[in-house]
C-alpha cells in the first residue's frame, strides 16, 4: 500500500468516527448543560466552595465568576511549581524559575499548555498530576461552559440570565471529560501507553553513557491533553514520544479525541437552540476548512520530489517513521485548527507551505472545528459577521436565530475578532525589533521569522505548539508570551459573554420572507469565505514574510 492511500484510509477512518459519535455524544451534552438535576458528588464539590449551582447569573457574575477561579488556578499553579523542590514525588526537581512558572501557569490555565521546559526533567509527579494534569480538565470546562452561556444567550429571550458558571464548570468535568477520558486511558495502556509512578531509571547504552528515563501517569494526562484540546506532554517530545503515542492506532485515537468535543458541540447548539439543522450548518462550515487543510497539508507534504522524497514516500523530515506523512498531517492539521497544541511530528521541518498551513489554522481563531468550547464560540461569533455582511448586502437589519444583530453586537464581534491579531502581530513586530528576542532565533530569513511568528500565533491564539527551532526559555519570551496567553484567553471571553447577556435580553425576531435562512448551505459557503477573507487580510502581509516566501523559494 502506497504512503498516500494510508494516509487516505486513516482520514477516511477518522471521519467515520467522528460521525458515529456526534449524535450520542452531542445530545448527552446538550441534556448535561441543561439538566436541572444535580449528582450526589456533584453537591459535596458545591458544598466545598460554597456555591449555589441553581442560582442564575447575568453575565458580569458570570464572567466575574470565570475570571476569578481562572486567577485562583494561576496562583495556585504558580506557587506549587515554585515550591516544588519540597514536595514529595518531586524525582529530584528544584523549583521551577519565577519567569518560566508564570509562562506555565498562565498556560494551563488558559488551556494553552505552550511548554519552554522539558518535562522529563523539570516536572516532578505532583506538579504533573496535581497541577497541570487538573487545570487540563478544568480549563477545559471554563471553555465549554462560555460557550454553553452564548448559547443560551441565542436560546433564552427577555432575560440576561446565561445560568451558572459553577454548575456548568462541575458538569463539563464530571459527567462529560471524566468519564471519557477514563475510558481513553484504559484504551491508551492497551495500545501501550506508560501508567505509573515509578522514579527515574537508567536504561541501556547510549555513546559510552546511560539514558535516564522517568516514568508517569502518561496515559490518564495524554487522554485529557487531547480529549480537552490542551496539547501540554509529559515529555518534551509529546505525542511523538512512544510513551505517549506508541503506535499507528494510538496516534489516529489521539487525534479521533482531539476532534470529537469540538465537532459534537454543534449538535449540543442545534438541540440548546431549538434547530438541529443550525447545528449542521456550522458543522458544514468547520468540516469544509478542516478536509480543505488536511488535505492541503497532505499534498504539501507528498508531492516534494526528490530522491529522499521518493524513497521515503514524501517529506518525512522530523516526522516519526511509525505514524509516516499521512498520520502526522493530519495530526498537525488537527492540533493547529483546535486549541491543542499537542505535536507528533516537528513543524519546523515541515515544508514552507506546510508550516505556512499549520500557522494559518491557528490564524483562522482555531474555529474548525476549534478548541474544547472556544472552537464554537468563535465559529458563532464569525456567524454574527456574516449575517451582518448579508444584511448589508440586501440592506436590511440582520438577524440570526431570531436575534437582531444590532450596533451592540456588531461592536462586540468587532472587538472579539480584532483582540488577538493585536496581540500577535505587536508582539511580533516588538521581538523583531529588539535584540535580545531575535538573539534566540536559531535560523535567519524567513523562517527565523516564522519562529517567532508562530510563537506568538501559538500563545495567543491558545494553542501551545511551537516551531521549536525558537529559545523561548528566557526571560522576554516567557513573560511576553504568558502575557499573551491570558490576555488572548479572557479578553474575548469578556465580549462573548457581553454578547450573550445582550442577545438574552432580546425578544424573539419574527422569521419573514426576507430572513436570511443560515441553515442553507449558501450561508455555510458565505461563512467559509467571510472567515478566509477576514483572516487573509490580517495576517496575509506576515504570512509573505514568513512562510510564503520560504514556500516559493523552495
Amino acid at each position: 500500500m502506497s504512503p498516500v492511500t494510508a494516509g487516505v484510509l486513516q482520514l477516511l477512518a477518522l471521519i467515520a468516527a467522528l460521525a458515529l459519535a456526534y449524535r450520542p455524544l452531542g445530545d448527552h451534552m446538550a441534556k448535561v448543560y441543561s439538566s436541572e438535576k444535580h449528582y450526589r458528588a456533584e453537591k459535596w464539590i458545591y458544598k466545598a466552595i460554597g456555591a449555589n449551582p441553581s442560582a442564575e447569573m447575568r453575565w458580569p457574575a458570570y464572567l466575574r465568576a470565570v475570571l476569578a477561579f481562572s486567577a485562583v488556578s494561576v496562583l495556585f499553579l504558580y506557587l506549587m511549581q515554585r515550591v516544588q523542590g519540597s514536595l514529595p514525588g518531586s524525582l529530584g526537581f528544584s523549583s521551577i524559575d519565577p519567569d518560566q512558572a508564570f509562562n506555565t501557569a498562565a498556560s494551563f490555565v488558559a488551556n494553552t499548555n505552550w511548554q519552554s521546559y522539558y518535562g522529563e526533567q523539570a516536572m516532578g509527579h505532583v506538579v504533573q498530576t496535581g497541577g497541570l494534569a487538573v487545570q487540563n480538565f478544568v480549563s477545559a470546562a471554563v471553555g465549554m461552559a462560555v460557550a454553553v452561556a452564548l448559547v443560551r444567550g441565542f436560546a433564552r429571550s427577555r432575560t440576561g440570565e446565561l445560568g451558572n458558571f459553577w454548575s456548568d464548570l462541575v458538569r463539563g468535568t464530571v459527567r462529560i471529560l471524566l468519564p471519557i477520558s477514563v475510558i481513553g486511558a484504559i484504551v491508551l495502556v492497551a495500545c501501550g501507553a506508560i501508567q505509573n509512578f515509578s522514579g527515574i531509571h537508567e536504561v541501556g547504552q547510549f555513546l559510552g553513557g546511560t539514558q535516564q528515563w522517568n516514568g508517569g501517569a502518561v496515559a490518564s494526562q495524554e487522554v485529557i491533553k487531547e480529549l480537552g484540546t490542551n496539547g501540554g506532554g509529559y515529555f518534551n517530545a509529546n505525542s511523538a514520544h512512544p510513551f505517549e503515542n506508541p503506535t499507528p492506532f494510538s496516534n489516529l485515537f489521539e487525534i479521533f479525541l482531539i476532534l470529537l468535543i469540538p465537532f459534537a458541540l454543534t449538535r449540543t447548539f442545534g438541540r440548546m437552540v431549538g434547530n438541529l439543522r443550525q447545528g449542521y450548518a456550522i458543522l458544514a462550515t468547520m468540516g469544509i476548512i478542516w478536509i480543505a487543510f488536511t488535505a492541503l497539508m497532505m499534498w504539501t507534504e507528498f508531492a516534494h520530489h526528490g530522491p529522499a522524497f521518493d524513497v521515503t514516500g514524501g517529506a518525512m523530515e522530523g516526522k516519526e517513521t511509525r505514524f509516516g506523512v499521512g498520520g502526522s498531517s493530519i495530526f498537525a492539521v488537527a492540533t493547529t485548527l483546535t486549541s491543542t497544541g499537542a505535536v507528533n511530528s516537528f513543524h519546523s521541518s515541515y515544508t514552507g507551505l506546510g508550516g505556512g498551513i499549520a500557522m494559518l489554522g491557528m490564524q483562522l481563531g482555531e474555529i474548525a472545528p476549534g478548541g474544547v468550547g472556544s472552537g464554537l464560540y468563535g465559529m458563532l461569533i464569525m456567524a454574527i459577521i456574516a449575517v451582518f455582511i448579508a444584511g448589508l448586502m440586501v440592506g436590511r437589519t440582520p438577524e440570526y436565530l431570531g436575534k437582531k444583530i444590532g450596533t451592540r453586537q456588531i461592536k462586540l464581534a468587532a472587538c472579539y475578532i480584532l483582540i488577538t491579531p493585536a496581540l500577535v502581530l505587536g508582539f511580533t513586530a516588538a521581538a523583531m525589533a529588539l535584540d535580545t528576542p531575535a538573539n534566540s532565533m536559531t535560523n535567519s530569513g524567513a523562517h527565523g521569522f516564522s519562529e517567532i511568528l508562530y510563537a506568538y500565533t501559538s500563545g495567543a491564539n491558545n494553542n501551545g505548539s511551537a516551531f521549536a527551532g525558537l529559545n523561548a526559555d528566557t526571560q522576554w519570551f516567557n513573560s511576553t508570551i504568558g502575557i499573551a496567553m491570558l490576555l488572548g484567553r479572557f479578553l474575548p471571553m469578556v465580549f462573548v459573554l457581553a454578547l450573550a447577556g445582550s442577545l438574552a435580553e432580546q425578544k424573539p425576531v419574527p422569521e419573514t420572507a426576507g430572513t436570511l435562512r443560515t441553515d442553507k448551505p449558501l450561508y455555510a459557503g458565505l461563512l467559509v469565505g467571510t472567515i478566509l477573507i477576514i483572516t487573509g487580510l490580517t495576517y496575509f502581509p506576515a504570512l509573505a514574510l514568513g512562510p510564503l516566501a520560504e514556500g516559493l523559494a523552495s
